[in-house]
């Protein structure tokens, strides 16, 4: 099985677009020390050929034309893009579905509850039914996809999406709203948790069964946003649990066997920052910091 890293950010990509904190003011001066990236993604394939997305960022268009392996390459309209599997509703997970509105059949599978939020949206039958099949898939029960891949998605603590959270919003529930992804393909085992509130048994016992997990690097510290003054949220407070600190995912992924790389990386985050003291943290437990364009095979 094949792994590609379509996009390493999180929501807005890195360097934001309206953002000069110290990390992105890195970037936007040319620092060799950061790398740019998009929204976060990947494309699996397990012969090559077929090749399925895991959420469909804003920067989709961006991402496809960057990656050799998902440019048309049979006939006038082809695509090896064969399936895209959401994770949940947010912006940053959905918003790519409209690049793919030019009448090319692939198959969409989500959660009843994501799925129902992406109907609710008008804006996305520009995704015809004829041609478009979307699927309502069950957490917990195993499904197969394009280019010899199977499939699970299994409930994570997290919120529902930031449009429609309310005021007080219940931030590390296990729900359909937030799901991650097991990919297998023989006897490899991959999986893709771009959004994560809280570490509990049963996620960290799945986690551990993988040979490389993607996972959640949205923050180094809870109140990052805060103390750079970009924001007035804590990282849980967003369905993010940070990697940093007792409760963190550094420390509750301590012992995972497998390959371990941190995904979905908020522009504030100073691992982005090569040579930093929080990407030797990361990298000295073992960890790899995703960028756009890795490429990953088990």
């Amino acid at each position: 099985m094949t792994a590609i890293v379509l996009g390493a950010g999180a929501g807005g990509g890195f360097p934001q677009w309206n953002c000069r904190c110290p990390v992105c003011s890195l970037a936007w001066a040319g620092d060799a020390r950061v790398v740019p990236r998009t929204q976060a993604s990947l494309a699996v394939s397990g012969d090559g050929r077929h090749w399925v997305l895991l959420n469909a960022s804003p920067d989709l268009r961006q991402q496809i034309a960057a990656t050799v392996e998902l440019h048309p390459r049979d006939g006038i309209r082809s695509s090896p893009i064969a399936a895209v599997v959401l994770t949940g509703a947010e912006v940053d997970q959905t918003a790519g579905l409209l690049n793919l509105r030019e009448r090319q059949a692939f198959d969409l599978y989500a959660t009843a509850q994501t799925g129902a939020v992406v109907a609710g949206n008008s804006i996305f039958d520009v995704l015809a039914p004829d041609v478009v099949a979307r699927h309502a898939v069950k957490p917990g029960v195993p499904f197969d996809l394009p280019g010899n891949v199977r499939a699970e998605l299994f409930l994570v603590p997290g919120k529902v999406p930031l449009y429609l959270e309310g005021d007080d919003p219940d931030t590390d529930a296990e729900t359909e709203a937030n799901v991650g992804i097991e990919l297998s393909a023989g006897s490899s085992r991959l999986a893709f948790v771009p959004g994560c509130g809280a570490m509990t048994p049963e996620l960290l016992e799945r986690l551990s069964a993988a040979d490389i997990v993607f996972f959640d690097a949205t923050l180094f510290t809870d109140d990052e946003m805060i103390a750079a003054g970009t924001g007035s949220k804590t990282g849980r407070r967003m369905g993010h649990m940070p990697i940093d600190g007792a409760a963190g995912s550094l420390a509750a992924l301590a012992r995972l066997p497998g390959r371990r790389i941190y995904i979905h990386i908020n522009n504030t985050n100073p691992i982005l920052v090569a040579g930093s003291p929080q990407r030797r943290a990361v990298e000295e437990a073992g960890w790899d910091v995703a960028v756009d364009g890795m490429r990953v095979e088990t």
